[in-house]
């Protein structure tokens, strides 16, 4: 501490200006805000014509979505979200991370592709993120990004048509205690992750500022938020007599980081002239649940009882399924939604800018509502002046090496509980750093596990994909062949050595060995319950093997009641030359 205090009083209250100049630009993707191909496509032009420095590390997207929830069906006042009582402001979220919306990402330097298209990319951006953020991040950029991470313990399985939706779900977001008396143990059952998120867009300028206090409207308008690109909820309508139907939509201004899409932006550093073209496919999405509510009609404790049921779903990649319905149990998001005695199918949508759901938004309320203010996905990027006095001293070595990480997916599907596997993943990959393994139920299981058979990543009532994997989908007997040679010297058998071994200190700051001064926001707790990620680290060897081709083979045994899937990641190096004045590749 004596140190610390003398280095203060001894610094220099003078510092030279490295930059003189900083200016935020955005620039516009290249579908004019129609994103019904699922894909957005932008180039960097605006930037590499424009004479200054780009620092990638800190440019970002800003994803404009529209997440909407109306009803099937005419004729009917069963959804009526501009009723206090039967508000629908926590009845959707989405699942951890605005980047989940993404399924691949590719880009293209100067007509070379530097970052390959990989499918489910999310699963690995989130594997990253939630191994290397810290619990202050997410105070910070935790509501900018949309992250934050899913409870571990708050699951439910139930295999009958109930109000959380049956299956797996981890969608309860009123905060309650667990039983501890009268009872077998039971987890927690609020999942404060879910409700978290749901906080950092879902402002209603028609709720009220406390229980007591007086609308939001008095102090800001509904105008006024558009004009601020804020998220915030639209102004719901009522169902009616044909041909209006209930309409409810939030319009979510996200941001995503490039350099959480892909290491290759962490590491490049300060360039000039740089041309890329970047490819996003979308996972635009669209569901289907039937909702019954039981209670007595005018009753005014209602719900007695209610279920909701996943009826269909649309996802035009196949990758994760992006929203999230509440669960329905007693004051939770879904539990008043739909007033006494009624039976209605519910068809929640989340689409990519606002002009890909309009016709179909305004044609299902009778053209009473509102679309989103917001249509473009943007790129924005900080363009830095030098000071004369240290440009040129950046530039005494403009060919600069940068080395990033790429990465290979592969599935090994419908592993039988039970059963033993052994799977070759690649025949030869150079530079193999690590290998990622996430297990989840299968959607060859049975309708009663999974509801309708489809895979966890594509439910609506459970965040499976936005970090969490399928809860106790554990793995014995594992381990990882690197061209013939075992990764692990003692064939991995407990959950303990899989987490303390293996996954803890991964991606963390100071590897997590210094007590005070690390990161990461998995405990053995969470690896144990729905984060188990089986991770490896093989990247260590000689220098002169790093450039040979490996094979990479996964062996174990599935002792989990159900059958799983394994989604498999294997993280390998790349080097890229790169002349950061000319931003062009050498």
């Amino acid at each position: 501490m004596d140190a610390i205090v003398y280095d203060l009083s001894s610094q220099s209250e003078a510092e030279p200006n490295i930059f003189i100049k900083k200016d935020w630009v955005s620039i516009l993707d290249n579908q004019n805000g129609v994103y019904s191909a699922n894909q957005s496509v932008i180039d960097t032009s605006q930037f590499s014509n424009s004479n200054k420095y780009i620092n990638y590390r800190e440019a970002y997207f800003t994803i404009p979505m529209l997440l909407a929830l109306t009803q099937t069906g005419v004729g009917s006042v069963s959804f009526t979200p501009a009723t206090a009582a039967t508000s629908a402001d926590y009845a959707l979220g989405l699942k951890n991370w605005y980047g989940s919306i993404i399924h691949s990402f590719s880009v293209d330097l100067a007509g070379t592709t530097i970052i390959q298209q990989t499918p489910f990319q999310s699963l690995w951006n989130t594997f990253r993120l939630i191994t290397t953020l810290s619990y202050q991040d997410l105070l910070t950029i935790g509501p900018s990004i949309g992250f934050y991470p899913d409870n571990s313990s708050s699951w439910y399985y139930l295999n009958a048509i109930n109000p959380t939706g049956g299956g797996v779900t981890n969608n309860t977001n009123l905060f309650a205690t667990p039983v501890v008396s009268g009872a077998a143990n039971s987890l927690e059952q609020t999942n404060s992750g879910f409700y978290q998120r749901q906080r950092s867009w879902n402002f209603n300028a028609l709720g009220l500022s406390g229980v007591l206090g007086s609308a939001f409207t008095n102090m800001i308008s509904q105008q006024n938020l558009a004009l601020l690109y804020k998220s915030s909820i639209l102004p719901p309508v009522d169902g009616s007599a044909v041909p209006a139907k209930g309409y409810w939509a939030a319009q979510i201004v996200g941001q995503v980081y490039l350099r959480h899409l892909h290491e290759f932006f962490d590491k490049i550093p300060l360039v000039k002239g740089m041309f890329m073209k970047m490819t996003m496919n979308l996972n635009n999405s669209s569901t289907q649940v039937a909702v019954i509510q039981n209670a007595a009609a005018g009753a005014a404790s209602f719900p007695t009882s209610m279920s909701q049921q996943l009826a269909s779903s649309s996802f035009p990649l196949g990758g994760v399924n992006p929203i999230m319905f509440a669960s329905g149990n007693v004051l939770n998001g879904m539990a008043r939604v739909i007033v006494p005695s009624a039976s209605v199918t519910l068809v929640a949508s989340l689409y990519v800018g606002s002009r890909t759901y309009e016709a179909n938004a305004v044609t299902a309320i009778g053209g009473n509502g509102q679309i989103g203010y917001v249509n473009n996905l943007t790129l924005n990027a900080p363009c830095y002046t030098f000071n004369p006095a240290f440009e040129g001293a950046y530039l005494s070595n403009a060919i600069r090496k940068i080395d990033y990480e790429d990465i290979y997916q592969y599935q090994v599907l419908g592993i039988p509980k039970a059963t033993n596997f052994n799977n070759l993943i690649t025949n030869g990959i150079a530079g193999i750093k690590s290998v990622l393994v996430l297990p989840f139920h299968s959607s060859q299981a049975s309708a009663s596990q999974t509801n309708l058979s489809i895979s966890p990543l594509q439910s609506c009532f459970d965040p499976a994909g936005g970090g969490t994997t399928s809860p106790l989908t554990y793995i014995n007997n594992y381990n990882v062949i690197i061209s013939g040679q075992n990764a692990i010297y003692n064939t991995q058998r407990y959950t303990y050595e899989a987490f303390l071994n293996q996954l803890n200190g991964q991606n963390s700051v100071n590897g997590n060995q210094i007590d005070g001064m690390g990161s990461g926001l998995i405990s053995q707790t969470d690896f144990e319950n729905c984060y188990n990620y089986y991770y490896v680290n093989v990247e260590r060897c000689l220098p002169i093997e790093k450039g040979v081709s490996k094979s990479v083979s996964i062996v174990g045994q599935n002792v989990s009641e159900w059958t799983i899937d394994l989604y498999v990641f294997i993280c390998y190096g790349i080097s890229v030359n790169l002349n950061i004045l000319l931003g062009s590749r050498v």
